[in-house]
């Protein structure tokens, strides 16, 4: 009796938590048993086993789709141990309830109410109605996407590497388009390739399409007339292309004569590496130069390039294209006068508004305190630490070479801020908060203060 009690009492408190509180666990849950995996001595090449701490990070950085490594991903995980972290990779970027929810449909079980608000919420859609559906679609996208850049990647990799070519090309395809920012190729074996176009471009357009988001992805599939998309496509591509732009032709300028980045290379070569580093700094953290050799500017631009982050629904971290978009057009607003804020002749509801400005306070006070704490514990020069905190809530993944140097404290940190970072400050926050909302029952006056 006391037996056929454990499930259901089990079941209660998975039903007491709240879709915000599943999220959480089930990230968590997926970290615990990667971390476990990765500390085997078959996941690694000498048949050591990783320390607590190290495994912990690797998987909390596979599962955030991150990148930042404490041990040489390529040099020191066997084939096992990287298969691991790819499939980290790949159920972190799906979400683990998007997962959950295509094992259920494959077995023919009934999606409930529950699990779609649940992976509602995990693809940031603004609906539950549609969900199951474009679940579906995503996964068919994503495998199709992610198939094609495995072939294209081949055709490079398979001549260098043989048949583990082809193998390698479709597991940096499946990090790219995750934008996880991991790779096998071991040491800077990687940088030989940052001046090859066929890589570059594949390795860019994949980490572009996997940031703009799986509902945006999607609209590019079914539609083909802009004036047919939604306004957060509108928002999220246009954010997206300008951003692009302006990185490459900001860190195109600041690394021109660079001898230790770009400052060899010809003009041509030079615009492909900077397009590459404007695309990378924003949402994967592939790197095909030496990040700690960067001019000091260069490092800092890269900082707000991450801030900014991907587009939302996506694999990619940051505050978000859209975020950003509607503060600007907010301060815009302001400045010229303007009652309401508007983009595309579309108003911008004032919750949006408010909660754009929350994501951006938040986002900045946990860089600040990030920071703050990792220049008590770590010993290195203030723009690094600021790089390594951005880049970990970012989930970026990009580095100046002082992650593995850490200690114990400033990993355990990281780890924690590429946790928020993936799950996204707001929900991180609403998970941890009371469940119950209560509704204020009495109307207070209003009062103006003095501002600016």
């Amino acid at each position: 009796m006391q037996q056929a009690e454990i499930p259901k009492s089990i079941n209660n408190w998975l039903l007491m938590l709240s879709p915000y509180q599943v999220l959480v666990f089930s990230f968590l849950g997926l970290i615990l048993v990667g971390a476990f995996l990765l500390m085997l001595p078959i996941a690694s090449n000498d048949g050591s086993s990783l320390s607590f701490i190290d495994a912990l990070f690797t998987a909390t950085s596979a599962v955030c789709v991150t990148g930042l490594i404490v041990v040489d991903t390529g040099q020191y995980f066997s084939t096992f141990g990287q298969l691991v972290i790819i499939m980290l990779i790949q159920i972190g970027g799906f979400g683990v309830m998007t997962m959950t929810t295509v094992f259920a449909l494959i077995l023919g079980k009934r999606i409930q109410l529950r699990s779609r608000l649940i992976a509602q919420e995990s693809l940031n859609r603004l609906t539950v109605g549609g969900v199951v559906k474009l679940i579906k679609l995503l996964v068919k996208t994503t495998l199709c996407i992610e198939f094609i850049g495995g072939v294209l990647l081949s055709f490079r990799l398979y001549p260098d590497y043989g048949l583990h070519g082809i193998y390698m090309a479709f597991w940096h395809s499946i990090s790219a388009f995750c934008n996880a920012g991991f790779d096998i190729f071991g040491g800077t074996n990687i940088f030989k390739y940052n001046t090859d176009p066929l890589f570059c471009l594949v390795i860019a357009f994949l980490i572009i399409l996997g940031g703009i988001g799986y509902g945006v992805t999607v609209e590019l599939y079914q539609k083909h007339n802009w004036k047919m998309f939604s306004l957060h496509a509108k928002v999220a591509l246009l954010t997206t292309l300008i951003l692009l732009v302006i990185g490459t032709i900001v860190l195109f300028f600041l690394e021109y004569n660079n001898e230790n980045t770009i400052g060899n290379w010809d003009w041509w070569h030079k615009l492909i590496g900077t397009f590459f580093l404007s695309t990378t700094s924003r949402t994967a953290g592939y790197t095909l130069m030496d990040t700690g050799a960067l001019h000091e500017a260069s490092l800092f631009f890269i900082i707000i390039l991450m801030f900014l982050g991907a587009s939302p629904g996506s694999t990619g971290g940051g505050i978000k294209t859209t975020t950003f978009a509607i503060i600007f057009a907010t301060v815009t607003s302001i400045i010229r006068g303007n009652e309401e804020v508007t983009l595309f002749k579309r108003r911008i509801e004032h919750d949006l508004i408010v909660k754009s400005l929350a994501i951006f306070y938040i986002a900045a006070a946990l860089v600040v305190l990030g920071t703050m704490f990792l220049c008590l514990t770590e010993d290195f020069p203030f723009i690094k630490i600021l790089f390594e905190v951005t880049s970990a809530l970012a989930t970026v993944g990009l580095s100046t070479g002082i992650t593995s140097s850490l200690t114990v404290y400033g990993k355990s940190i990281l780890v924690l801020i590429m946790f928020i970072g993936r799950l996204g400050v707001l929900t991180f926050l609403m998970a941890i908060a009371m469940r119950n909302r209560k509704t204020a029952k009495i109307g207070y006056p209003s009062e103006r203060i003095g501002v600016g």
